[in-house]
């Protein structure tokens, strides 16, 4: 399902907040969350990625996070289950400024790193996939450097708890969604794998409705998107224009997030 979130959002490796945004409303909301403030050359708010850091994406699909932090000059590892997608972000960032790049094919069962060999470690709505969590977790923290940071998101339980009413029961079996994170769990699990957790956040309101409106639509994971769809984005993109807009978008998304984000640190 991240998948369809990274191809809807199309995110530039550069946004700025002017007149890019100013006209994709999914990339404004994004940024309004927090994302891809290359100014502050910060993939998320407190997520620095700079030309000295080693980052490993792991779940990558499609690339979109790990080109914001092979575009800020870092070593980049970018990992995946599936082989064709690895081999289409490792093209697509050919030529880019990234001190380095490295393709791993990869279940991350275990990761094919030696230990303490990165310092940001990226995990994007990948655990709610996982047969095992704890152990996904525990490879993820042996591979980080003392002091890495860690940044990591599953969808929320507010949004997919109403997604158990509306999805069609294929979204909750593998190799979808198989389990739900309340939030003190996703803690927890963070936090007895020897991370500190540091900020957390929820975002996403305008994809919790989204999704629900997409069940109606009858259609494929792919645009030309119904009306209804369209005119959800547009609704979305007005209300952002407004100057209450981003403060409204801000409660929202504490209403009804669609993801629940942490950000850690090893001791």
């Amino acid at each position: 399902m991240l998948e369809l979130f990274k191809r809807i959002l199309r995110i530039s490796p550069s946004p700025t907040p002017g007149n890019v945004l100013a006209h994709d409303p999914t990339l404004l909301d994004a940024h309004l969350s927090g994302w891809f403030n290359r100014e502050a050359g910060e993939l998320f708010r407190g997520f620095a990625v700079g030309p000295s850091d080693s980052v490993l994406d792991v779940g990558c699909g499609d690339g979109t996070f790990v080109r914001f932090c092979a575009e800020s000059g870092a070593e980049v590892f970018f990992a995946d289950v599936d082989a064709e997608k690895i081999a289409g972000v490792e093209h697509s960032l050919q030529g880019s400024p990234a001190r380095a790049l490295h393709a791993l094919v990869t279940d991350a069962n275990p990761l094919p790193l030696p230990d303490a060999r990165v310092n940001k470690v990226i995990a994007m709505e990948v655990l709610e996939h996982v047969e095992d969590p704890v152990q996904f977790v525990r490879e993820l923290v042996r591979v980080g450097r003392p002091g890495a940071q860690y940044l990591i998101t599953v969808p929320d339980p507010l949004g997919e708890n109403v997604q158990t009413e509306l999805a069609p029961s294929a979204y909750f079996e593998r190799p979808n969604h198989i389990r739900i994170f309340q939030r003190d769990e996703f803690e927890k699990l963070l936090i007895d794998a020897g991370l500190i957790v540091e900020q957390r956040a929820y975002y996403g309101f305008f994809w919790s409705v989204w999704w629900f409106f997409f069940w109606a639509c009858k259609q494929d994971l792919s645009p030309p998107w119904h009306p209804l769809l369209q005119s959800w984005t547009n609704t979305w993109d007005q209300l952002l224009a407004t100057p209450d807009g981003p403060r409204i978008k801000a409660a929202m998304d504490k209403a009804m997030p669609k993801s629940q984000l942490i950000l850690a640190r090893k001791p």
